[in-house]
């Protein structure tokens, strides 16, 4: 699994030019599902970002995680994330699990993430077309690829 975890103030995903979801300061998930990943690896990276110490604290350090601050959570599937740009200009899209996969390790992911405990977790819609609107904190972008650390 690939994950971009954005720190924000707030974010919204609108599904299919219709329906808007919100969250408040916390991260958004951008994740990308690829083939031959697992739930351990949904498991991992659902309790990886939960204690991501990437909000800072009364010293403007990086201390507290999602949990410390009572974030909330927007997950956002994104099947561009297994992309492989090795040859010529068109990504490839092979390292992707198939949507069926895909989407049944995104649910997972997401009640791994409820379980956890944030204030809130919305989600965008597996599949659908979705306009993210995030309001980036410092910016923070972190990328957790489970492959490259062996999870």
């Amino acid at each position: 699994m690939r994950a971009v975890i954005q720190r924000v103030h707030c974010a919204q995903v609108t599904i299919d030019h219709q329906e808007t979801r919100k969250i408040g300061k916390g991260l958004v998930v951008f994740l990308g599902v690829l083939e031959g990943d697992q739930k351990q690896q949904a498991e991992f990276l659902a309790e990886k970002i939960w204690g991501l110490r990437i909000f800072t604290d009364e010293n403007e350090k990086m201390n507290l995680s999602l949990a410390d601050i009572g974030g909330e959570l927007l997950v956002i599937s994104n099947f561009t994330l297994g992309t492989d740009c090795k040859k010529g200009r068109r990504p490839s899209f092979d390292l992707s699990a198939s949507p069926q996969e895909a989407e049944a390790l995104y649910q997972y992911f997401v009640v791994q993430a409820e379980t956890l405990g944030p204030k809130r977790v919305q989600t965008g819609e597996f599949g659908a077309h979705m306009d993210v609107l995030v309001n980036n904190d410092g910016p923070v972008n972190i990328f957790i690829d489970t492959q490259k650390i062996g999870k």
